[in-house]
């Protein structure tokens, strides 16, 4: 995706709800238990809501009690990066999609093995495709 079309304002607010470019384009938080998606176990690949990348299978989701959809990891590390945030009078990694920079949610230490990480991502930067149990 373009540098242009990752910052265009206008395409972002035409094609996403006012909750969904908050929460995406201005790194906002849906409250906990709220999102679609948090406690939804079929399977299926979470992808980013902007711009489709694929981002998170179901097989690495679990619960972990937040209130939002959480991942042990990425489909491929490449797609979500990094970022140090410190709002919110607190120094946290932001994680968002490679792809088009939409803001996802944050990255924790204190997750299951194999990765010990808690991927926490807002359903609402996210689109949901199901398929059949070993199909990716």
């Amino acid at each position: 995706m373009s540098d242009q079309r990752k910052n265009n304002d206008h395409l972002w607010r035409s094609k996403l709800s006012d909750n969904e470019y908050r929460i995406c384009r201005e790194k906002g938080t849906e409250p906990a238990f709220s999102g679609e998606y948090w406690d939804k176990k079929d399977h299926g690949s979470y992808c980013c809501k902007c711009c489709g990348e694929r981002l998170f299978d179901s097989t690495s989701k679990y619960d972990s009690g937040s209130g939002w959809p959480s991942f042990y990891r990425p489909v491929n590390r490449h797609r979500v990066a990094e970022k140090q945030d410190s709002g919110h009078g607190m120094t946290r990694t932001e994680i968002v999609c490679s792809g088009c920079l939409s803001h996802l949610g944050h990255v924790f230490p204190d997750g299951p093995e194999p990765t010990g990480l808690r991927y926490c991502v807002n359903s609402a930067s996210l689109s949901f495709s199901e398929h059949e149990e070993g199909e990716e």
